[in-house]
């Protein structure tokens, strides 16, 4: 294998390289069509395989019930912060959300520009570093739905448990950069949505999971495109969707498969957290870890150093050490690495050294 970047990105992220290497070998000439997959019609039969493939993984791999939908959309999930609200918050209604980061607080004023939505529950007192205790959960009167997002990237903050709420208050989750990263109970949401660009394949593609009841009431005036209806109907093929993103999807749930499921994922997923933060909570202090200890992601560890200086020095000597992606976000500052699944354990283990090497040094 050719030397690879140690590479930590937020996202777009690191990508499995037997995925990357098979998805080489059909670049140009995909299944004998003389065309690359970018080039076929996305009605063909070729391409209505890999669509349909894609659609059939991700169902065995979560377990899908057939009264959910799979769609496969486009925008990220950035315009889900609007189909949302436009599709299931009725005049009557009110969209509840749970505020736990930077894209939470978008989801929620998108949904204030549609209809009536509020902040239920928030950790932003705290610069959102915790989650907070589904016990604390009051949905409001004639709540439309309740909204989380499952993990943040910026303050590597994620669930572990998910609200249990009155059966007629329906759960959506915006899952962009945690999902496929470890089993869950599909039927306790009523939507589930990611953007690809974190686990799923490469940005352009953003699948969400819908049940069925909650497409019947969805109001005809929606623009069409916007309106889920539209493609839940026409198998997420009413307008050119983007096919090879789609594709690299495809070939990610393969190799999810070929590792041994979201079991195999998620254990491994925990060990690479796991040595992160056992170099974090070892440092003595020199690493500060951003998220309280309960609430800490699988995804994205965030932490801090004594002062601005070092954590400067810190990221530029882990650029010439190979290391991609360290440096943390403006709102939170120091660093974060982000562990997707295709980023391998061996990247970690590297990374430790080098951060215990630092310390040592500094």
């Amino acid at each position: 294998m050719m030397k690879r970047a140690y590479n930590f990105n937020a996202g777009p992220s690191a990508l499995p390289y037997e995925v990357l290497e098979k998805a080489q070998q059909e670049l140009v000439n995909f299944k004998d069509t003389g065309m690359s997959l970018m080039e076929l019609s996305h009605r063909s039969k070729e391409y209505d395989q890999v669509h349909e493939k894609a659609l059939l993984y991700l169902r065995e791999i979560y377990q899908i019930p057939e009264d959910y939908e799979v769609l496969f959309l486009q925008g990220g999930a950035s315009l889900q912060f609007a189909m949302i609200p436009l599709n299931f918050l009725a005049s009557d209604k009110v969209g509840n959300y749970i505020l736990t980061g930077a894209w939470s607080e978008k989801a929620l004023k998108e949904a204030q520009k549609i209809g009536n939505s509020v902040s239920i529950l928030s950790s932003k007192d705290t610069n959102y570093n915790f989650i907070p205790k589904s016990s604390e959960l009051r949905p409001t009167e004639n709540a439309a739905y309740v909204h989380l997002t499952s993990n943040n990237t910026i303050y590597g903050t994620q669930w572990h448990d998910f609200p249990e709420l009155q059966s007629d208050i329906p759960l959506i989750a915006d899952m962009s950069s945690d999902i496929l990263s470890k089993e869950i109970d599909i039927s306790k949401f009523a939507m589930i949505y990611a953007g690809a660009q974190k686990n799923l394949g490469p940005a352009g593609v953003t699948v969400a999971i819908i049940k069925k009841d909650m497409l019947a009431n969805i109001p005809a005036t929606i623009p069409t495109i916007l309106n889920y209806q539209t493609h839940a109907k026409s198998n997420s093929l009413y307008n050119t969707p983007p096919t090879y993103s789609i594709y690299i999807l495809s070939l990610v749930l393969e190799w999810v498969k070929n590792q041994g499921g979201l079991k195999v994922i998620e254990k491994r997923n925990a060990e690479k957290a796991g040595v992160l933060y056992n170099c974090i909570d070892q440092s003595n202090g020199f690493y500060t870890p951003h998220a309280q200890s309960d609430s800490r992601s699988h995804m994205n560890i965030t932490f801090t150093l004594p002062s601005e200086e070092l954590t400067k020095k810190f990221i530029a000597e882990s650029k010439e050490q190979g290391f991609v992606g360290l440096a943390g976000h403006r709102s939170v500052g120091g660093c974060r690495a982000s562990i997707y699944n295709a980023v391998p354990y061996e990247s970690c283990e590297a990374l430790v050294n080098f951060m215990e090497k630092f310390r040592i040094n500094n």
